[in-house]
């Protein structure tokens, strides 16, 4: 499938679950986690219209949960708690990993898929582990992750443009 037909499934996946109320999670780690976040506020806020408000929440972005988490129990395992929390059957999951290979957001992935909920992927070239693990996967064609992150956030914006207009219908 060309990367234009994996974003319009990933579109309609999305608009569907937020038409509906259900949760729309993103989840990354370094500059993907500032994406999460960028994302979410984007969602949360407005992108380019004015709208009401989209149930998403960031995953990367409450210090108490991820050092508690981590400390206590495990990095590896700070995001798939949260997707037990928030996560709903029929709703999404955003996973970004320049590799594919971020073990968190590859348990992430892994719990939601087996709560029921879709779940779509923004990596590097090849998708790494995530390939394997992703409803939609939106691999950026480079392997140099500052071209991968220059490539996300244009997916991103308008991953967020096309759930606007989708939902405005």
């Amino acid at each position: 499938m060309r990367l234009d037909e994996i974003m319009e499934a990933a579109v309609a996946t999305t608009a569907s679950a937020l038409r509906r109320r259900l949760p729309f999670l993103v989840c990354g780690n370094g500059g993907s986690a500032a994406d999460a976040q960028h994302i979410v506020g984007e969602l949360i806020g407005r992108f380019l219209k004015e709208r009401p408000a989209y149930k998403a929440i960031c995953l990367s972005s409450n210090p108490a949960v991820l050092t508690a988490w981590s400390n206590d129990y495990s990095f590896e395992t700070v995001f798939s708690r949260q997707v037990e929390a928030y996560g709903e059957p029929g709703g999404v999951l955003l996973g970004i990993s320049t590799s594919g290979n971020s073990v968190n957001v590859l348990r992430a992935v892994e719990t939601a898929r087996g709560l029921g909920m879709v779940t779509v992927g923004m990596t590097g070239e090849g998708g790494g582990r995530m390939a394997a693990v992703c409803d939609h996967l939106l691999a950026a064609p480079s392997r140099s992750t500052p071209a991968i992150q220059q490539i996300h956030l244009c997916l991103y914006h308008y991953f967020c443009a096309a759930l606007e207009t989708a939902l405005a219908a």
